[in-house]
């Protein structure tokens, strides 16, 4: 018999390739839409992957309302949430995503509990593990990060205080449902459509030449196809039931990736910022660009991190992070040759 998955925030990054990977599995797949009007569009994104659109339905619900979850979930064997409020919330303050992120969370747990679901795989991020800058900690799943912490920005406050409830949720839940989260680095690699890119902007600046100088920054890269393969595992693996996982790669520092992309995409990266601006400039800078306040406490940090776990207990094995920047960069040129013509 056909087991059903349901994927939340269909026109999402990460959510189209589960939607992807899952069809490819021979599971019947729905996806939420906060509007149906992107029906159309989401199709096609899959069927340019899949060759077809069959097997999956869509289900009008909003993280943010009660409305249409209970219905989208019924009947189903597994939930995916991947939906989560994207934005930096520079400009509305650090607790301003928290709010969505935390309650849409508790309305997809409470549907799937009421509709006893099997396992949700929540998507959370790497910085929920990550530990106080200057305590030499290396992150893992033990580690819990404090929302309260400077380091952390409205989106990634959002994925701690949203993670710690689902968590918190499930202690006092009845029934058969499960819990595993999967926690994110920086993801990157081709895209099924042109919105709700997130990291991926980082590498259409670069090919824009955007910033002209490149502060010192870093990122540990996970590719989306490696990273909808693992919330599959997640999903299907005996021993990933409680667990959270950490999804990385290699990890590239913002020189390197621009140096990758000059080296082997040529006059097609002849954009591509070639300076980097020095720490000392980018903190002068602060009191006049707000929005690098947050990042600019990581300049020059290369945080230790692992994703053993997931290495060792379901198999991860992501592609090489250079790998997944030019298949991304390739992406977004193409694109732009398409919409140029």
């Amino acid at each position: 018999m056909t087991e059903t998955v349901l994927v939340t925030g269909g026109t999402g990054f990460v959510a189209g390739w589960c939607i992807v990977k899952l069809l490819e599995r021979g599971y019947a797949v729905r996806t939420t839409l906060r509007n149906l009007s992107k029906e159309s569009a989401v199709r096609a994104a899959v069927a340019s992957q899949t060759g077809a659109g069959d097997g999956l339905s869509f289900f009008a619900a909003d993280l943010t309302s009660d409305d249409g979850w209970d219905a989208a979930m019924a009947s189903c064997d597994y939930v995916l949430h991947v939906a989560s409020p994207l934005g930096t919330g520079a400009e509305k303050g650090r607790d301003s995503l928290t709010a969505p992120a935390r309650d849409g969370t508790l309305r997809v747990l409470g549907a799937a509990t009421r509709a006893s679901v099997k396992r949700v795989v929540m998507t959370s991020a790497a910085a929920t593990a990550r530990p106080a800058l200057s305590s030499g900690k290396v992150s893992d799943e033990t580690v819990w990060a404090d929302p309260d912490d400077p380091q952390f920005d409205a989106y990634r406050v959002s994925k701690i205080r949203a993670e710690r409830a689902a968590w918190d949720f499930m202690k006092t839940a009845n029934g058969p449902t499960e819990l595993t989260t999967v926690l994110p680095g920086a993801v990157f690699g081709p895209i099924l459509m042109q919105e709700n890119l997130g990291s991926v902007q980082i590498i259409e600046r670069l090919l824009q030449g955007n910033p002209a100088f490149m502060p010192q920054l870093g990122f540990w890269i996970v590719d989306v196809r490696d990273l909808a393969d693992l919330h599959v595992l997640a999903m299907t693996s005996p021993a990933a039931a409680g667990q959270r996982f950490i999804a990385t790669g290699d990890f590239l520092w913002m020189a390197e990736m621009a140096s990758t992309l000059r080296a082997k995409l040529g006059s097609r990266a002849a954009k591509v910022p070639t300076r980097q601006l020095p720490n000392f400039a980018v903190k002068l800078l602060l009191p006049f660009m707000p929005h690098l306040r947050t990042p600019a406490r990581l300049l020059g940090r290369r945080f230790p991190l692992t994703p053993e776990k997931a290495r060792s207990v379901l198999g991860f094995s992501p592609r090489p992070a250079t790998t997944t920047v030019l298949d991304c960069a390739r992406d977004l040129l193409g694109r732009e040759r398409s919409v140029s013509r």
